[in-house]
């Protein structure tokens, strides 16, 4: 069996630098208390090179320091009070894999999608489009506003330069992560574990769990979106043929042309309202996303404890190896003949056992360490996550309700002025 992989001395670093961030994170500084960061426009730019028009989108990202006292108190003198630069959404990409790679721990917030999911027929796929522009500028905004909260990732040296450090701020870590090259090395072999921790394993379910539920909302909106803008469409026919109609009608004809109009309205206030709601779906996407990031971690923690059953299995393997050396029974010899090893060999083989015993129990100790360590800080911001979680998804719907409501109270206000309309005539 293969040996333990051992995380390079940066993990290790972020994981025992946890035991620092252990109180609540209510309590925690983070930069969005000391910075303002926006995403205020994004802009269609090309690339000629080779002739070929080779067009992609970039984003302005805006910041500025709030908090002078936090501002002179930063050393190096890399951040500035006023900052603008421009990134493309591969950048974000790139900052989003290396805040993955630096803290496992962590429920990373996500990007918004790069493909349009759950859509309504009317919906923009178009990664070009304006409105689907808009809407991933706005996504990548409350990425950056995620991470800005969050009190571990948002003083990255790293995050800070990629909002204020036009080049040179690309990490220096490696391209796949400790925990990327440890899920290469064990998908193969983790089939199962004997040991699992429950707190994962429901943490785990609820991930699946949340994605389904958010699956389903979001299917079952685009369907009634469909719906919705399909009814109100058709009112623009009842408007078209009030119009012609009030052309041969003496005495009914203003009403019928006014009402005609009203119609109309019917059907065009359907998209304002229906864009109001993709912003709020877009929301509930965020959390679809999340949970993915939700499983990732408790993956992660699966394969720190299969290095630890790993380890525990190679100090079973070799305090067998040391009883059979013992016995004077592991030579090739001995096993054919049934002849004893000499005290010299059997010494050296013992010694030599002894040694392997002594490292695989330290890595049994180190990979422990590294378990415990990792399930103290992801378990905490995994309460962080549900805390927001919580946050977010009432107040979401809340706004859902309160759109609604605007739109029947301008529904009801139209209809009502066709009723007038069709009560003057006389």
């Amino acid at each position: 069996m293969a040996g333990v992989t051992t995380p390079p001395s940066d993990v290790k670093g972020e994981l025992r630098a946890v035991e620092e961030n252990s109180e609540s994170t209510e309590k925690k500084d983070a930069l969005i208390k000391h910075m303002d960061i926006n995403v205020p426009e994004a802009e269609k730019r090309i690339n000629g090179a080779l002739n070929l028009h080779d067009f992609y989108t970039v984003y302005l990202i805006e910041t500025k320091v709030t908090d002078p006292v936090w501002l002179k108190n930063q050393q190096g003198g890399t951040i500035v009070r006023l900052g603008s630069l421009w990134r493309r959404y591969t950048e974000f990409e790139i900052l989003h894999n290396y805040l993955s790679s630096m803290y496992p721990y962590i429920v990373l917030p996500p990007l918004p999608e790069k493909r349009v999911l759950y859509s309504w027929q009317k919906v923009a796929t178009d990664t070009f489009d304006p409105d689907f522009v808009d809407r991933r500028r706005a996504g990548l905004e409350n990425f950056l506003l995620r991470i800005a909260s969050h009190p571990i990732l948002s003083f990255n040296q790293q995050f800070l330069a990629f909002l204020q450090q036009e080049h040179g701020w690309q990490p220096s870590a490696k391209e796949h992560g400790y925990f990327q090259q440890l899920a290469e090395s064990t998908q193969k072999s983790m089939i199962g574990l004997r040991e699992l921790d429950k707190r994962f394993e429901q943490v785990k379910n609820y991930s699946n769990e949340l994605q389904g539920n958010m699956t389903n909302i979001l299917r079952v909106r685009a369907v009634l979106a469909e719906r919705l803008y399909g009814i109100h469409k058709l009112h623009a026919n009842y408007g078209r043929i009030f119009s012609e109609w009030s052309a041969v009608e003496k005495d009914m004809g203003d009403g019928l042309q006014k009402a005609g109009h009203y119609l109309d309205s019917v059907a065009a206030s359907i998209d304002t309202a229906l864009e109001e709601e993709e912003l709020l779906a877009d929301q509930l996407k965020e959390y679809l996303f999340s949970a993915g990031a939700l499983h990732t971690v408790c993956c992660r923690h699966e394969m720190l404890q299969f290095q630890v059953e790993r380890a525990q299995d190679l100090v079973q393997q070799n305090v067998a190896k040391l009883e059979r050396v013992q016995q004077g029974k592991t030579s090739f010899m001995s096993r054919i003949f049934g002849t004893v090893d000499t005290d010299e060999l059997r010494e050296e083989r013992v010694s030599v056992l002894e040694q392997r015993i002594e490292e695989h129990k330290g890595s049994v100790t180190n990979t422990m360490e590294q378990r415990d360590t990792f399930s103290k800080a992801a378990l905490l911001d995994i309460q962080r996550f549900q805390e927001q979680k919580v946050i977010d998804m009432r107040e979401t719907f809340a706004n859902y309700i309160m759109l609604q409501m605007k739109i029947a109270r301008k529904g009801l206000q139209t209809w009502t002025h066709i009723r007038d309309c069709l009560e003057s005539i006389n």
